[in-house]
């Protein structure tokens, strides 16, 4: 598959740093083997961590120009934490999917409201339209406005400041709400970009133009989009 990533003209290579682990039901090291992948096929560097110790060290994570989190549910030290939001408070970006992301560190509310929202349950599993609400926006490009998609639905409490980039109606005990879906946001000086799609590592293949928005996405948090 050709992945028709626009990465801008850069003096810098794009170094990406990808946290992997927490629980194995959302396969990280797929997931991350896969984005790595493409992200390397067009230029970037990556590098993977499999232990949340270096996360206190503010002035590593700086070498970097963005940090993609695929770690479901896990906990952080305090210093972990700080070191964390602290670099993407400084100018890291931060950008990931789904339960790596939106389900890591579950109950850290320093780490939540970095993010801008946080997974509490997937009653619906099957399938939902997406609604893209900025097709404009470098990160949407390549999406049809609206796409069927199948996997789990994720119910999230939200910071109603994000902006979002695509919408889904979420029917649960007979009442419908509108449910962010992909959003950014800024933390500081910081670029945060997330994605609630993307629970199999087998929906990229099925759904490509969804892992040509999460890479984007991820460049776009690494200011390199």
């Amino acid at each position: 598959m050709q992945l028709a990533i626009g990465l801008r003209k850069q003096v810098k290579i794009p170094n990406i740093l990808f946290l992997q682990g927490g629980w194995d039901g959302h396969k990280p090291e797929q997931i991350v083997h896969k984005f790595t992948t493409a992200l390397i096929g067009h230029g970037c560097k990556t590098e993977t961590i499999t232990s949340l110790e270096r996360l206190a060290d503010t002035d590593w994570l700086k070498t970097f120009d963005a940090i993609s989190p695929c770690w479901t549910m896990g906990k952080l030290s305090p210093e972990e934490c700080a070191g964390l939001r602290g670099a993407v408070h400084e100018g890291v970006g931060l950008g990931g999917i789904h339960g790596g992301m939106g389900d890591a560190f579950r109950g850290d509310l320093d780490y939540e409201w970095m993010v801008g929202g946080h997974f509490v349950g997937h009653p619906h599993v099957g399938e939902y339209m997406v609604k893209v609400t900025r097709p404009e926006d470098s990160i949407m490009q390549g999406l049809p406005t609206e796409f069927s998609y199948k996997s789990e639905q994720y119910y999230m409490l939200m910071d109603p400041g994000v902006r979002v980039l695509a919408e889904a109606d979420y029917t649960f005990e007979e009442r419908t709400c509108t449910m962010p879906v992909i959003w950014t946001k800024h933390w500081g000086k910081g670029r945060v970009f997330y994605s609630a799609l993307g629970h199999e590592p087998a929906e990229f293949d099925t759904y490509p133009q969804v892992l040509q928005m999460s890479l984007n996405g991820i460049l776009w948090s690494a200011n390199a989009l």
